[in-house]
């Protein structure tokens, strides 16, 4: 018997000559633009609302999520070090150990600047600052503005208590900053104790998490896996150099206009610029701030100008061009990639936005263009290499035994 094609068989029997009990066909009745759209329209209502379960069960957990985060984009900083460690042929650990010494006595030594020159100098700050307050008080008391010191006063402590009430919703967003000391101590070890982890025995970390996958997707899953985490490797790299770029700039500015403190400045702007966009601007308000109480309105304007270039020339060269380029993102994702992570998870969310999208766009690029091996086993060689590896040690220890003993005899 002869099929008829859609076409032919709505020809056959119009809607309206249709038999009463005759069940209707979509293919028929429904124009292909609308079986489509419906058909985009489920799969990507379905996609949101995965997106917002795996959201939701992140900010939950988010004290747990944010430090082990935290710590892989670390540990990708870090790896280069304790890699050539391993190709000098000398042991991985102490190229962990070396990469930890580093990076704590960076980190130790920044804050400890920032800590001692504003500590040294913090009196004095405060005092210009007090000083500042009651001159514009009283310019804006003479001036032509209809209002009082008092009423002044009034609206900024009215400003103050909305900010304060509202300081959950402005810092964190979804998944919350850690606001207790606990919380913060807790988070610091949790970072560091993932951070070991990962430097040490990586690999194991991942081939036993593919090990929970399907045989038959084991070869895809590793190979983007791998392409993700070399553009991860990639934004942090990068994203190193904007800040050290965003630090000498406005230090130097300040260095130039005479403006107090310069080194807590651009330590201060270096640490800001790891948050994209927000941070060297809100950090470079310090040194507008310490101009003004220093120096007068006009050098602050001069200092908010510097602060201004530097903020464009990040926000239109470094951001989009050369971090777009380092990590295989458009310049229009990376930013849209950073409002949106502000936007849905506050300031971790601007944090992760760019290294989260880098690591996807090039898993979904392997996946796209299929760049694996379909014959490879990945987590099957690991644990075969591995066997030989301990068969070797073992061995050599045996060796070592033999050796020892008959030397004793």
């Amino acid at each position: 018997m002869e099929e008829q094609n859609p076409k032919a068989q709505s020809e056959a029997h119009p809607p309206h000559e249709r038999e009463p009990g005759q069940v209707a066909n979509a293919a028929l009745e429904l124009p292909l633009g609308v079986r489509v759209a419906a058909a985009w329209s489920w799969r990507l209502i379905l996609i949101g609302i995965a997106v917002a379960a795996l959201v939701w069960l992140i900010s939950q957990v988010a004290i747990i999520v944010i430090p082990v985060i935290v710590a892989m984009l670390i540990s990708a900083l870090l790896y280069p070090v304790v890699h050539l460690f391993e190709r000098k042929g000398l042991p991985r650990g102490l190229g962990v150990l070396a990469a930890l010494v580093m990076f704590i006595v960076a980190v130790t030594g920044l804050v400890w600047l920032i800590v001692s020159q504003m500590r040294a100098g913090f009196g004095d700050v405060a005092r210009k600052a007090t000083q500042t307050w009651h001159d514009i008080l009283a310019w804006i008391e003479s001036a032509p503005f209809g209002l009082s010191a008092d009423q002044v006063n009034s609206f900024v402590e009215q400003l103050t208590k909305t900010v304060s009430d509202h300081q959950g919703q402005i810092w964190s967003g979804a998944l919350s900053v850690t606001t207790t000391a606990g919380q913060v101590v807790a988070g610091a070890l949790l970072t560091l104790f993932s951070l070991i982890f990962l430097l040490i025995d990586g690999k194991r970390i991942w081939y036993w998490v593919l090990g929970f996958l399907p045989k038959r997707a084991h070869a895809a899953t590793d190979s983007a896996g791998k392409n993700g985490w070399v553009a991860v490797g990639q934004y942090v790299r990068v994203q190193v150099l904007v800040a050290f770029i965003d630090a000498v700039g406005i230090g130097l500015g300040a260095v130039v206009l005479g403006v107090p403190l310069p080194i807590p400045i651009a330590i201060m702007v270096f640490l800001g610029s790891f948050i994209p966009f927000l941070g060297a601007i809100s950090t470079g308000a310090v040194a507008v701030f310490i101009a003004l109480v220093y120096n007068g309105p006009i050098n602050a304007l001069i200092m908010l100008g510097v602060v201004i270039l530097v903020n464009q020339i990040e926000g239109h060269v470094l951001q989009p061009l050369v971090m777009g380029n380092a990590v295989k993102v458009h310049p229009l994702g990376v930013v849209l990639a950073v409002s949106t992570g502000a936007l849905l998870a506050g300031i971790p969310g601007a944090l992760f936005a760019v290294p989260l999208t880098a690591a996807a766009s090039a898993m979904v690029d392997t996946f796209v263009e299929r760049r694996w091996d379909p014959d490879a086993a990945p987590v099957a060689d690991y644990h075969k290499k591995n066997q030989v590896h301990r068969e070797a040690r073992t061995r050599a220890r045996l060796t070592a035994r033999l050796r020892r003993g008959g030397e004793g005899a």
